[in-house]
């Protein structure tokens, strides 16, 4: 199929949003990547290369971001067009804009030809995260363990909420480890927390130990001090997220997990559904 090769701007977001979608629909992964937000954040801002077919139709695009520490690019092949090399030729293209600096593509819907595509280039994944869904049909119910009382952020301390976040993620590889004010004044600039399904669950002493942070309808972090896990406290806290959701009439539930994690396990079983994965692979430069 011939292709016409040339560049996007804001015009083309209706149609990355269709091109986004499909691929989704295919692949899996990121469900607000077909959002206007993060495609613009993504594929526009910097340099930009697009294929449309002879009817005018967008089958392919990238866009490429060059700062200080290097390139980052995302791109789709729309699934009706693959194996005709458009993406051996959007890598080729970001590349060679990348100027020899470390390439890292952000890829939030992943495909297996992709990821072959990549490793070809010398990309190595670097980030990898398993997206999943809860069609909200059947809400488990998990028991509260014995010893803790479960309170909505909104009827929580603030020093509560960032402890159990400190105490459940400190002893993990790659802790940021953000001052209380940091982590709290990103997670109250988001317009889509939910303070009032969020939970904190503190032990008799009054010590907090777990934690969920609930956005719109994502489960965006979950957490349980050591020396209670294995308790079923963790499972507890996404089961009363998953029946408040679906007392609401939610559709669906999300979470992304990373692939490494044995919490992957305790979701399934929990009635999430694996739906594709997001991930990062990145050169040497």
């Amino acid at each position: 199929m011939n292709v016409t090769w040339g560049s996007l701007d804001e015009a083309d977001l209706p149609a990355l949003r269709s091109l986004a979608g499909a691929c989704l629909g295919v692949d899996g992964g990121l469900p607000i990547l077909a959002e206007e937000g993060l495609l613009r954040a993504r594929l526009l801002g910097g340099d930009t290369l697009a294929a449309r077919d002879p009817d005018g139709r967008l089958v392919a695009a990238a866009g490429v971001r060059v700062g200080p520490d290097g390139a980052t690019t995302s791109g789709f092949v729309h699934p009706d067009h693959r194996g005709r090399g458009l993406g051996r030729e959007l890598i080729r293209w970001a590349v060679e804009r990348s100027a020899g600096a470390p390439l890292t593509v952000a890829a939030e819907t992943c495909a297996a030809d992709a990821e072959r595509l990549y490793a070809r280039h010398g990309l190595r994944e670097t980030f990898a995260e398993l997206v999943m869904r809860h069609p909200l049909d059947k809400p488990p119910v998990v028991p509260e363990p014995e010893g803790v009382t479960i309170l909505p952020v909104t009827h929580a301390s603030s020093r509560d909420l960032f402890a159990a976040y400190a105490g459940s993620f400190a002893d993990r590889p790659g802790f940021p480890d953000p001052s209380q004010d940091e982590w709290l004044e990103e997670l109250e600039g988001d317009d889509e927390w939910r303070r009032d399904l969020s939970l904190v669950a503190l032990a008799s002493d009054g010590e907090p130990v777990g934690f969920v942070n609930v956005l719109g309808a994502w489960i965006d972090q979950v957490g349980v001090v050591p020396a209670w896990r294995g308790r079923g406290l963790g499972a507890h806290l996404v089961s009363r997220v998953l029946q408040a959701l679906a007392a609401e009439r939610a559709p669906e539930a999300w979470l992304s997990v990373n692939t490494n994690n044995p919490a992957g396990d305790l979701y399934a079983r929990l009635g999430f559904e694996q739906r594709g994965k997001r991930a990062r692979f990145t050169s040497a430069g």
